[in-house]
């Protein structure tokens, strides 16, 4: 009994093993679109592989990418059209993992304005916040019903979206996301209506993934990270109410009615396999980005992203 005691208190006396840490930096402000990696972190998903994970939320959106490149952060969370313009331009970065498989962005209007169909676009003024990218969606979106971008104007609205389409400004917004902008302006009494750019005649894409630096990544650990976080998107899945409650208990701001709405349009778009790639998605959109003329040339998928759940 002696023995048996003496052990039981050299055990209680080890301390346990450190977790291994890294560092996410957010592509924005924590919402609904970061489902996974909360609840992942609240229901200890993360602890139970080994992880101690920081997640920051960037002052400015476009840094996340460059200082996963610098060698500041593990992980970021980046935009596949994104992804290929920064690996052209030499970034080190690679794709890792997606969070959100499916096209957000969409062409905003108003629900009972004049515009019916893209045609109707003809001679109207378009807001855009994000140049480069959503010009080049724009462009094959109204090429493809038969309209050019001389046929419409463009205005660059910052992240004004909503408020630019709703007070008049505008006649369409172009890269508005259809789980906020859309619900934002139902909240505010304005319904908009989104055309959604696939079926526009637009590849599809990854809505938000994570890059890392593939000169420096600890794909153990990032594997690890992509596990837990898949665990926690199964368990969105199956408790889509019990999991927003988990995530919206994290900060009183989450627990308004647009993230609510938010929260119901994001999660049956979560990746059900984070760590796992379509190849011949990334080579298509490889290919529209080289052929709109954004790329000089194009690069073989393995350099712009991999596919950690087959190593």
């Amino acid at each position: 009994m002696r023995i048996l005691a003496f052990a039981v208190a050299l055990l209680a006396a080890t301390p346990a093993l450190a977790a291994d840490k890294m560092t996410l930096i957010l592509d924005w402000f924590v919402n609904p679109d970061h489902g996974p990696i909360i609840v992942a972190e609240e229901l200890g998903y993360f602890e139970t592989v080994g992880l101690e994970v920081e997640v920051i939320a960037p002052s400015d959106p476009s840094d996340p990418p460059k200082l996963v490149a610098a060698g500041k952060a593990d992980l970021a969370i980046s935009y596949q059209p994104q992804l290929h313009l920064q690996v052209a331009e030499g970034l080190p970065l690679i794709r890792v993992g997606t969070l959100i498989g499916k096209p957000l962005t969409c062409l905003l209007v108003l629900e009972n304005g004049p515009v019916k169909e893209i045609a109707d676009l003809k001679g109207r003024k378009i807001g855009f916040s994000v140049a480069g990218v959503e010009e080049v969606l724009l462009n094959r979106v109204l090429a493809n019903n038969e309209l050019s971008m001389t046929d419409v104007e463009l205005i660059n609205v910052a992240r004004l979206l909503s408020p630019s389409l709703m007070t008049g400004q505008v006649d369409a917004v172009m890269g508005a996301f259809r789980n906020f902008e859309l619900n934002q302006m139902e909240i505010e009494g304005v319904p908009g209506r989104c055309f959604y750019l696939q079926e526009k005649g637009l590849s599809p894409y990854d809505e938000l993934i994570y890059v890392a630096n593939p000169e420096t990544m600890d794909t153990d650990r990032i594997s690890r990270f992509l596990a837990a976080t898949e665990k926690a998107t199964h368990h969105i899945v199956n408790n889509p109410k019990e999991a927003r409650e988990v995530f919206s208990g994290t900060a009183r701001e989450l627990q308004d009615e647009m993230n609510a709405k938010a929260w119901a349009d994001t999660w049956p778009r979560f990746s059900l396999a984070p760590a796992g790639l379509d190849a011949g998605r990334y080579a298509r959109f490889e290919a529209f980005m080289h052929e709109a003329g954004l790329l000089e040339d194009t690069r073989p998928v393995s350099t712009l992203a991999i596919d950690l759940g087959a190593q």
